[in-house]
């Protein structure tokens, strides 16, 4: 008998709290789950679920548009954006109950409340004063918008504001050059709204590859998003038409919301990992080996909280790597390299593996870049001048493919089987091995020529 009252604690009900406290539940074990806000956490609450609904209900603007050349008599057009806002709101509380119950059927306690470490097995519920005592502890508290402290900060939302505005604005002024600021830039001139993305940087979509980048930038404005450089936010001032935000630069700009979406930092401020023994880094991310443990033996992490890779599906797969190493007695540290993912811009971007850049650091001139960049079929009736780009970058004389780089309609649906064959480790000559499926956007994978470049100049 136990001395504990869980076996296993999780502090956090998102994707991978919910996943590891389930498969430990159905290991027997006895498990309990705090969560301070809905489960289902940052993805299906206030991140990728709703974002996507979003960029679906922006991309119906021009398909509507789009309509007409291919025949369809369109009439009177508008948009209501109480309808969509509170759609997705639905299904956002379906979803958190279809986590909750996934949890509660399996066998485990699910406490709605947020929970704060006394000492290395003891949690406190900050809502009831409840303490618990749990033989391992698993936190999986996520991450949080993060803003940087200006006078006037308070005007302006987050991305866990967006989804539910009273009423959509007419000017919306997006700060920020990442995955949010881009994909929500490119949502609210889809639905209507004049748009001004502004990045401190000369390039969007840091960390991606360079041509990626440049990509990214004529697509924002190919939408409508007026895109300006090299600029910070010093000061947001209320007005009686909105607000204005001035630069460093002394520019000034006027909206009617301010997005700041300059990034996310782990929520573990307050969570008391000090009285546990729980180290952390310079950005309050907790410190963990590559089986998620922490400085702590009984006390492990998963997701966004560790600053590892932030995606969903990776807190999933972390999170069943942890059970298989705690509960099965099976050391397993999950491989975060050639990882896929997509940006949902409009159209989406989606990569595997690594950049040009990165690559000729790694293997000097022993890499060949093959691309192609042309209009698909869906433009051409609809009389758009958007492309697509396709990159893919191989390595050594067997060309073993190590990264593919796509811009444009279907990218993040074809780069899933992409990562399989990037993780694979399968050549450029198995890719040229597979017949085409004529006539799609995939075919040209398949058909890539060399670009031509002067190897010896790093593309960054």
């Amino acid at each position: 008998m136990s001395d504990y009252d869980f076996d296993l604690f999780v502090i956090g009900a998102g994707s991978g709290g919910v996943r590891s406290g389930r498969l430990a539940a159905q290991l027997g074990k006895k498990v309990g789950v705090a969560e301070e806000s809905l489960p289902g956490g940052t993805c299906v609450v206030r991140g990728c679920v709703p974002k996507k609904f979003l960029v679906y209900g922006a991309d119906f603007g021009g398909a509507i548009k789009d309509a007409q050349k291919y025949g369809w008599t369109v009439g009177e057009t508008r948009f209501d954006w109480p309808v969509l806002r509170d759609s997705i709101q639905k299904e956002v509380a379906r979803l958190s109950g279809i986590y909750s119950t996934i949890l509660e059927k399996n066998g485990a306690e699910v406490f709605r409340e947020r929970a704060e470490f006394v000492d290395e097995h003891t949690v406190r519920l900050a809502t009831s004063g409840k303490t618990v005592t749990a033989e391992t502890i698993l936190i999986a508290v996520g991450g949080r918008p993060w803003a940087p402290e200006i006078p006037g900060i308070e005007h302006a939302i987050v991305s866990d504001d967006a989804f539910t505005l009273e009423t959509l604005p007419e000017r919306v002024l997006v700060i920020g050059g990442g995955y949010i600021a881009c994909e929500f830039a490119g949502i609210y001139a889809g639905l209507g709204c004049k748009t001004t993305q502004v990045y401190r940087g000369g390039r969007l979509l840091n960390g991606f590859d360079a041509e990626v980048r440049d990509e990214a930038g004529v697509v924002q404005e190919q939408n409508g998003v007026s895109v300006k450089f090299n600029l910070s936010p010093t000061e947001i001032k209320k007005t009686s038409g909105g607000y204005i935000v001035t630069f460093d630069d002394g520019s000034k700009i006027g909206t009617d919301v301010v997005f700041m979406a300059t990034g996310r930092k782990p929520h573990t401020k307050g969570l008391g990992l000090e009285n546990a023994g729980v180290d952390v880094d310079e950005h309050g991310a907790v410190k963990v080996d590559k089986y998620s443990k922490t400085s702590q033996d009984n006390i492990y992490a998963v997701g966004d909280v560790t600053n590892r890779v932030n995606l969903t599906p990776v807190a999933i797969r972390e999170g069943m790597a942890f059970i298989e190493t705690v509960f099965k007695d099976n050391a397993t540290a999950y491989d975060h390299t050639q990882i896929a993912s997509a940006v949902f811009t409009r159209p989406p971007i989606g990569v595997v593996g690594v950049t040009e850049s990165e690559a000729r650091k790694m293997h000097g001139d022993d890499i060949t870049v093959y691309t192609t960049h042309f209009r698909p079929m869906k433009n051409v009736l609809a009389e758009k001048p958007q492309k697509v780009f396709m990159k893919l970058i191989t390595q050594g004389k067997q060309e073993t493919v190590i990264g593919i780089h796509i811009v444009g309609d279907d990218s993040a649906e074809m780069i899933q089987p992409l990562g399989i064959c990037v993780k694979a480790g399968l050549t450029k000559a198995d890719f040229d091995a597979t017949c085409a499926v004529h006539p799609t956007i995939s075919e040209e994978i398949v058909t890539l020529k060399p670009r031509e470049i002067n190897k010896t100049t790093v593309v960054t």
